[in-house]
């Protein structure tokens, strides 16, 4: 299977999802223009991953912002994740990153966390200069 890395862009986040480590990664900005589109890769790679996953899959988001459609997204791919581990193919661990200080981000993280049952790890990091 495939890695799937995208560059980020200034309404896209990075992206590197590797299939061998189970590193998944997505970091930036997301407020694609076609949202539905951008997030559809993602979460057809994910389904193509879920046939034979990692022993452990780790999904590192670090996002400074991100709009109302992408969050629906965003929850799509965590919900693939949560079915996989629940299946027993993955040990699943999501790590939101947001910069110290973001409440907003901070709360963004915690609404996720409540909406899921995996082990989700919420931490802060100085802002960026």
């Amino acid at each position: 299977m495939n890695n799937l890395v995208l560059s980020s862009t200034p309404k896209t986040p990075a992206i590197n999802f590797n299939s061998t480590t189970g590193i998944l990664f997505l970091k930036g900005k997301s407020i694609p223009e076609n949202t539905f589109k951008f997030y559809q890769e993602l979460t057809d790679w994910l389904n193509e991953y879920s046939i034979s996953p990692a022993a452990e899959s780790h999904f590192n988001i670090y996002l400074e912002y991100f709009n109302t459609s992408s969050a629906k997204r965003i929850l799509d791919c965590l919900k693939i994740l949560q079915r996989i581990g629940d299946e027993g193919k993955t040990k699943v661990q999501i790590n939101w990153t947001y910069e110290e200080n973001d409440t907003d981000m901070l709360e963004a993280g915690e609404d996720f966390r409540d909406m899921l049952h995996i082990p989700f790890n919420i931490s802060s990091v100085q802002e960026e200069d």
